[in-house]
């Protein structure tokens, strides 16, 4: 029996089809959310697909604001 596939997100409307755009304050507001998203305990993807970037692209934001990222995997069941 196959998994079921996992539930994706929907960009957020003012970051929809916007990877192209160099708007400096768009890429402002991006990285913006990026950080208070992750922070917030959303994954690397869960946020690369809110925003419609790679997760490179996230990678490189949070690393620009110093944010520490969390180690992979689940948490574990205690």
């Amino acid at each position: 029996m196959p998994y079921p596939p996992r539930p994706q997100l929907r960009p957020r409307p003012e970051f929809a089809g916007t990877r192209d755009s160099a708007h400096p304050q768009l890429q402002e507001r991006l990285e913006a959310f990026i950080v208070a998203t992750y922070r917030e305990g959303r994954s690397l993807r869960e946020v690369a697909e809110l925003v419609d970037r790679s997760q490179t692209a996230v990678r490189r934001a949070l690393d620009k604001y110093q944010v520490p990222r969390r180690p992979t995997g689940a948490v574990p069941i205690a």
